[in-house]
């Protein structure tokens, strides 16, 4: 029998807190969070890998250390209003926090109405504008973007005259299906 609370807290310590991951709001929630509770039970012993795990096909929950470090960059504050797209322990997370998260599977039809954050748990070529289309003045969205071998994990804030980007770290997990580069003939 796993002891998972120590895995929790030897999670946080290792993968977490010695990456630059210093809101302590996300240290406690996370160590408190059971995360073998998002992955099928034939993998519960991956839930504290520093790895990514799949969770269902073709879906995969990120890293301890990309998760909590894209958490801390979109800045989640109690009372926001989150749209957790392929990301049910990002959303557990935010819950925790206090936020107000609407869960939607990737591909699938999304809600109406704007969000303050946006976030997604597996890799895409590129952030689909339709969810960007979601992100109210102010908000954010936080995005694995990946075209080869590595990702970027990528920040977009949209502002009253539009929408900024920037590359916050390297990560590797896979490309959703349905969301790979998608090719086309050039002259």
């Amino acid at each position: 029998m796993a002891d998972f609370a120590a895995a929790r807290l030897n999670m946080v310590d290792s993968q977490v807190r010695t990456q630059d991951v210093t809101d302590v709001r996300l240290h406690d929630v996370m160590g408190a969070l059971a995360r073998e509770a998002f992955v099928p039970a034939d993998r519960t012993h991956l839930a504290y890998a520093d790895m990514e795990v799949e969770y269902a096909p073709g879906r995969w929950l990120l890293k301890p250390r990309d998760v909590a470090k894209l958490l801390q960059a979109l800045r989640p504050m109690p009372g926001e209003r989150a749209l957790a797209v392929s990301a049910p322990y990002a959303a557990a997370v935010m819950k925790a926090l206090g936020l107000v998260v609407v869960e939607v599977e990737a591909g699938g039809d999304l809600p109406a109405g704007e969000f303050d954050i946006v976030v997604c748990e597996g890799a895409v070529a590129d952030a689909p504008e339709t969810w960007r289309a979601r992100v109210a003045i102010g908000g954010r969205l936080g995005v694995v973007e990946r075209i080869g071998p590595v990702g970027k994990a990528s920040l977009y804030v949209r502002a009253t005259d539009g929408m900024g980007r920037r590359e916050l770290f390297d990560c590797f997990v896979p490309v959703m299906a349905g969301f790979e580069q998608k090719h086309s003939f050039a002259l």
